[in-house]
């Protein structure tokens, strides 16, 4: 406006007083103009909006359009932050072991990751903005969120049948909105069923030969003037039954150093055909000649491990074998080795194991016969034994068996626990 003013007044001297005006106008319309081109621009960048189309110009709308450059540009950057930590957000909810369902204030699901999706079947693309009591259908759980009380978490069954036992937990984190969290358990109730169990085993096998014991000696206490024979014939049943404890404690020793030592065996040497000769006199010593006990050894390869771990296991097998094969029954010994691997066996023509025990006999303390299992001596351990030195050679078990025909215990080793038999000198 200014210099459209000065202009006229230059002008004034030559073209007169209206030339002048006429000027003015004229400057003062471009002027206009001008403003109201940049307006319309400013007004279709408002509605279309982007860092790189900002208007460029000069003058006053310059400074403008710069300005509003920056503020764009640090408005980018700071959505570009908020984006990222959103992202890392989402990524680390993703990633967790646990289940995560974002809850609004209405308990409507916003968002959950994978884990939640699968334990408790939840469609991420369909449940969106649905309640979760729709969703997880269980008295407990829904009482649990009316209650409002959430210090504790809730044991909850889920799955399609029933199959996960999850510990869920709401967490609220702001105002309105609330984290559900659910941690599968069910392994761990498995762990502490089972340890339970253990413990009431334990209990109990050393209960029985305590109490018997115990009659024992509050017998022998009553006596005034007891029978040297009797004294004998309870002094012996007193001993059996301390043996028997012997074993028990031993094998739970046996058993609790190898659980804590359970990733290698040691690395030596085990000369294979003097540990089949050993296993033949044990076994021979262990049926006393009620049995036909024979040894088939077809590899001269050696095996690298603990040689004493091994010697147990394999011992534990042979035993079973005499206990529980009648008398005149056979008992069959064998080691095969090739470049696939090694493999132990242990076969009888003993009574027999049914199909539904099989894949439970290496559980401690199971048994198929609990009273004939005492009888024979056994301690419930043995066999879970052998599966955790095995485990310690990456060896597996065999099982084999039909009741009335006997049973085959098959051991089998990689090729990388066999090495060739040394030289001889």
């Amino acid at each position: 406006m200014l210099v459209a003013g000065l202009l006229s007044l230059v002008m004034w001297p030559f073209f007169g007083p209206v030339g002048a005006l006429v000027l003015f106008c004229l400057l003062l319309f471009g002027i206009l103009g001008f403003h109201l081109r940049q307006i319309a621009r400013l007004v279709y960048w408002v509605q279309h909006p982007s860092l790189d189309t900002v208007p460029e110009t000069f003058g006053s709308w310059e400074l403008v359009f710069n300005h509003l450059y920056q503020m764009v540009r640090e408005q980018t950057r700071s959505q570009q932050k908020l984006t990222n930590a959103l992202d890392r957000f989402v990524s680390a909810g993703e990633a967790m072991p646990d289940g995560v369902v974002v809850l609004n204030e209405k308990n409507r699901i916003e968002w959950c990751n994978p884990v939640a999706m699968r334990q408790l079947n939840l469609d991420r693309r369909k449940d969106i903005g649905q309640q979760i009591s729709y969703l997880v259908r269980s008295p407990d759980f829904g009482e649990y969120l009316q209650r409002q009380d959430f210090s504790q978490p809730l044991s909850l069954r889920a799955g399609r049948n029933q199959e996960l036992l999850l510990s869920v937990q709401l967490v609220p984190f702001d105002v309105s909105r609330k984290l559900l969290i659910s941690r599968d358990v069910t392994q761990l109730e498995r762990v502490q069923t089972v340890l339970r169990d253990f413990v009431a085993n334990v209990s109990h096998e050393l209960r029985t030969p305590l109490t018997v014991v115990g009659g024992f000696l509050e017998t022998l206490l009553d006596l005034e003037d007891p029978d040297p024979a009797a004294l004998r014939r309870y002094m012996q049943m007193m001993q059996a039954q301390t043996e028997r404890m012997k074993r028990l404690v031993e094998d739970l020793l046996t058993l609790s150093r190898l659980e804590s030592n359970a990733h290698s065996a040691p690395e030596e040497r085990i000369n294979m055909p003097a540990l089949l000769q050993s296993l033949l006199v044990e076994a021979q010593g262990l049926s006393q000649g009620r049995h036909q006990i024979e040894l088939a050894a077809t590899g001269d390869s050696w095996l690298v491990g603990s040689a004493d771990e091994l010697h147990s296991a394999f011992g534990n097998l042979i035993s079973n074998a005499v206990r529980y094969t009648p008398e005149g029954g056979m008992i069959r010994l064998a080691w095969a080795s090739d470049r696939n691997g090694g493999l132990f066996s242990v076969t009888d023509s003993g009574i027999g194991i049914e199909a539904r025990h099989i894949s439970r006999l290496t559980e401690r303390f199971y048994r198929v016969d609990r009273g004939r299992s005492r009888e024979t001596g056994g301690t419930g351990l043995g066999l879970a034994i052998v599966k955790h030195v095995l485990a310690r050679h990456q060896a597996t078990l065999e099982i084999s068996s039909e009741p009335g025909r006997g049973s085959r215990f098959a051991v089998r080793f990689p090729a990388q626990r066999l090495i060739s038999a040394p030289l001889a000198v």
